[in-house]
């Protein structure tokens, strides 16, 4: 079967899943229909509705575009069999019922943001760099009935830098993302794929390390947890959620201050963990047990992101406050 020939069905949401189906599009592939969220309700009082980034991609090309509600719903499943994909592909979406995956006579797979079996879950490329993975990776797998269990078709390792946040991680794999879901249809084309049980590559001293979704809470920084954690930990949800911690002033009044760039410093020192020190200038720095940690960037609630110096010239009476 030629690729243009070969029937396919995308399903994406967020800009992470624009970039491979801009590469099928532009690659000459079949994509017979895109099924991405209904539309987002915004403003004040929901009554402005916002388009995803798959469809409104898809829009430009116009492509067929199915919104369910409910993926079990029938009259969402009649027009989804009725497009007779020979093969869907899932890149950030949700979780489908079975009656979905198993529709294509190829299969359903997915594009996942780790190097499966690790870090099975909603946020993958946050976890990875919050506990200071040195390597991640993208992974293209067929699926079954358990979240991202399914046999492992393709793999593409990628270094994590130190200085790196989780938004240059997250560029860096959906650009090959899109490389890798085209290399992944054509190794099935060609029939020559040989997919791995994942379970095959876990061994009795694996330890698997899970990606759950991260909520307002997960974000909050513990500052007893060290130089190191607190640095990955802030550099794992930047730029977006944010770390956050409450700014707590002499007077005990509080205010919540999101952390977006920092350096770290391991040197020893009598302080108290999250005592602010700082020469008012240039050098905002918190205490915590093997040193201090920098703070580069950083946004007070109601405020735009700024630099520490900036934020300095506005709070200039913040020696002697402490950050929780």
């Amino acid at each position: 079967m030629e690729k243009k020939d070969l029937k396919i069905v995308y399903m994406g949401t967020p800009e992470f899943a624009v970039e491979s189906l801009k590469r099928l599009v532009e690659g000459g592939y079949n994509v017979v229909g895109v099924i991405t969220m209904p539309d987002k309700p915004m403003g004040r009082h929901g009554s402005v509705l916002q388009p995803s980034p798959v469809k409104e991609y898809a829009l430009s090309q116009g492509l067929k575009i199915l919104q369910p509600e409910r993926l079990k719903d029938e009259a969402f499943l009649e027009e989804l069999r009725a497009l007779k994909a020979d093969l869907q592909i899932v890149v950030a979406f949700r979780m489908l019922p079975e009656v979905v995956w198993n529709m294509p006579p190829m299969g359903t797979f997915n594009l996942h943001a780790a190097l499966l079996p690790q870090y099975r879950g909603a946020a993958p490329i946050n976890w990875a760099v919050i506990n200071g993975d040195t390597e991640t990776g993208i992974t293209t797998f067929f699926l079954k009935h358990e979240i991202d269990t399914g046999d492992i078709i393709q793999q593409v390792r990628v270094p994590i830098e130190d200085t790196d946040n989780v938004g240059i991680v997250y560029d860096k794999l959906m650009m090959l993302g899109g490389d890798l879901v085209l290399e992944t249809v054509d190794a099935i084309l060609a029939g020559t794929i040989k997919p791995i049980p994942q379970d095959e590559l876990i061994q009795p001293e694996t330890e698997l390390r899970p990606a759950p979704k991260i909520f307002k809470e997960t974000c909050r920084i513990d500052w007893n947890t060290g130089v190191k954690r607190v640095y990955d930990f802030v550099r794992g949800l930047s730029p977006y959620p944010a770390a956050w911690t409450e700014l707590v002033m002499p007077d005990g009044t509080r205010q919540v201050v999101k952390i977006y760039e920092t350096e770290k410093k391991i040197v020893s020192h009598s302080l108290p963990v999250g005592q602010i020190d700082t020469d008012g200038k240039t050098c905002f720095r918190i205490a915590v047990p093997d040193g201090f940690v920098h703070l580069l960037s950083l946004q007070l609630a109601g405020k735009k992101r700024m630099g520490v110096g900036d934020f300095l010239r506005g709070y200039r009476h913040v020696e002697g406050s402490k950050m929780e």
